[in-house]
Formats: C-alpha cells, structure tokens, sequence
C-alpha cells in the first residue's frame, strides 16, 4: 500500500535520534560527574552501589512520566475523540467535527484519520438528508393519488349519480391509478439502477428504428394537442447499448416535449452522426426553463414547473441520466424562459 502524501510528519527522523543520543550522553555525563567526585569515593560501595542506581531509577521515573505524557496527548486523547466522536455518529448525530491535532508539515496520520473521519460523517450526513427527502417526497407523491382515489371511490357510491358523471368519475380514478402505478414503477427502476441490479444486455440495434417506433407511440398525444412534429434523422445509426433501457430515455425526453409544449406549437427530433458519436436533438416550443431550474432537472422528484406536477413525478429525467451514465453517453440542455428548451442526447456509435 502506498503512503499516504497528507502525511507530512515522519514517526521516525535523525532529528529525534540525535536529540536522544544527546541527552543520553548527557545523562551518563552527569552519572560520570557523580562517580568522579571527591565525596564518592569515601563512600561506602554499598551507598556507592545506592546512590547510582537511585540516580537511573528516578531518570527512569522521569523517562516514563514524559512518554506517559506523550502516549496521551499524542494517542490516547485523539483516540478517545475519535471514540466518542464514532458514538455520536452511530447514535444518528452527523453533525461531529473532529478537529485535527496539526496543520501544515506536522500533520501525521491520525490528522489524516480525523478528516477522513469528517469525510466520511459528510457523506453519511449527506446520505441521510436524502433518505429523508426521498421518503418525504415518495410520501407526498402517494399520498395525493391515493387521496383522489379515495375521494372517487367515494362519490362513484352515490347512487344518484348520472351516467355522464359516473364516466368522467371512473376515468379520474383510472388516470390516478395510473399515475400510481408510474411512480411505484419508476422508483423500482431508479432503484435497480442505482444498485446496479438491472442485468444489461449490450447488443448493437439501429437506434433511428428505435427512436421512430417511440415518436409514433405518441402519435395520439401530439394530434390531441395540435403540435407540429418535425423529425430529422439518418435512415440507420447503429449503437451499442441495452435496448429496453435506452427506450426509458426517449420516451421520457418525448413526453415532456409533449406535456411542456402549448397547444399549436412545434416539436422537433433531430439525429445526425459523426465518426464517433450520434446526436440526438429534441426540442420544444414549451414555457422553457431557468438557470436555477437547470442545475436540479436531474434530481430526484425535482419539477420545476408544477403547474404539470399532476402529469409527472419527477423521476423522468432522474432515469435517463443514470440510463446515459451506463450507456457510455450523457445529456445536455439549452433552455429559455417563454421559448423552449432543447435536449441533446450524445452516444457513441457502433463501428
């Protein structure tokens, strides 16, 4: 294992080796002091034998009082900070800093031990404030579909209730089933792809094929709204990639262009290639986004505009950048307020 470059202080040096054979010699200096004496040597040899062996035990005494010392403020109270400090964070207080011991060249490796230790609680911190914000936000996204299920089952028990009312009763509660049952479907994927238990099956497949068999799903979608829908692409662009998964991506990019884009506007799809890389353009005359907005597109249950929080969860965009992630390709955006926004899919091709 290589040594870790914080470290800057050395347990062992030739200053402290000659700092020690100096004061050694100067210990056994003074003993010789001692010995030479004119008083020593009308001593008795038992109380010469006493008097130098008293002198090495109390140096010795003060040798131990020191590396005690040492032992203490160098290990042992570091240690029961860092002790304490794995406690606090066992017991859900993420909140622990350690403060490291040194700074600049005399940092040693339990200062590196103390930030590793910050690290470390920041992650975890970190971690846990999204566990909470997830479970909040899964709480709320079906909390209100269930809350309108509820309240249509309820009137649908009116016996009075015409036929007419009853239909439209009947296809609210479907449509809140149905957003229901994309969310629980969502989150079990987002699930399966942050712990990488999807089995992906990388094949080559024409990615034009793909992407025109997604556009047509929508057929029904852009006639209702009147949006003009202008595609672009090459007759074949062969990827490498799993196919169901990348179907998560355009159908997600299609049906926001959809839901973000008035009635009478325009859509259009563009693919185009190069030696290395496809292009995938899709773009919208909708509200358009922030710069604000842009930055949190991607995380989880985000919706920057909740005017359509009922035809969304927020998990759409979420999925397709962890799609990309494994695909070997990533996303970007270009958006303004009251134009549109433009989303650009970049994978590399197959050769």
């Amino acid at each position: 294992m290589s040594e870790d470059k914080r470290i800057k202080k050395k347990v062992w040096s030739w200053k402290k080796l000659i700092i020690t054979y100096v004061v050694m010699l100067l210990l056994v200096g003074f003993q010789m002091g001692i010995i030479t004496a004119s008083f020593f040597a009308i001593l008795p040899n038992f109380l010469q034998v006493f008097i130098v062996m008293g002198y090495w035990a109390l140096v010795s005494i003060i040798f131990l009082l020191i590396t005690n010392y040492q032992i203490k403020k160098t290990y042992d109270e570091p240690m029961k900070k860092l002790s304490k400090g794995a406690k606090c964070v066992a017991e859900g207080d993420f909140s622990i800093y350690l403060v490291p011991s040194h700074v600049g060249n005399e940092v040693d490796y339990l200062d590196v031990m103390f930030q590793d230790f910050n690290t470390m609680v920041a992650e975890l911190g970190s971690i846990e404030t999204l566990k909470n914000d997830f479970i909040a936000n899964v709480s709320h996204e079906i909390k209100t579909p269930l809350a309108v299920i509820c309240n249509y089952i309820t009137m649908l028990q009116n016996p009075e209730l015409s036929d007419g009312e009853r239909k439209r009763y009947q296809n609210s509660l479907f449509d809140a089933a149905s957003r229901l049952n994309t969310l629980v479907t969502n989150i079990l994927k987002l699930n399966k792809l942050q712990n990488q238990r999807i089995c992906y099956e990388y094949t080559n497949f024409d990615l034009c094929g793909q992407l025109s068999e997604c556009v047509l799903n929508f057929e029904s979608l852009w006639v209702k709204k009147n949006l003009e829908l202008n595609v672009e692409m090459e007759d074949r662009s062969i990827i490498n990639a799993d196919e169901e998964t990348m179907k998560l991506v355009w159908n997600n990019l299609i049906a926001n262009a959809i839901k973000f884009t008035s009635e009478g506007g325009n859509i259009s799809i563009r693919q185009y290639s190069d030696s290395t890389y496809t292009t995938v353009e899709i773009s919208d005359t909708g509200c358009g986004m922030s710069e604000e907005t842009m930055k949190h597109i991607y995380d989880k249950f985000y919706q920057g505009d909740t005017s359509h929080s009922t035809e969304g969860n927020g998990l759409g965009l979420t999925l397709v950048s962890k799609v990309l992630d494994y695909s070997g390709g990533f996303i970007t955006v270009v958006s303004e307020i009251g134009k549109g926004s433009t989303f650009k899919v970049v994978l590399p091709v197959t050769k």
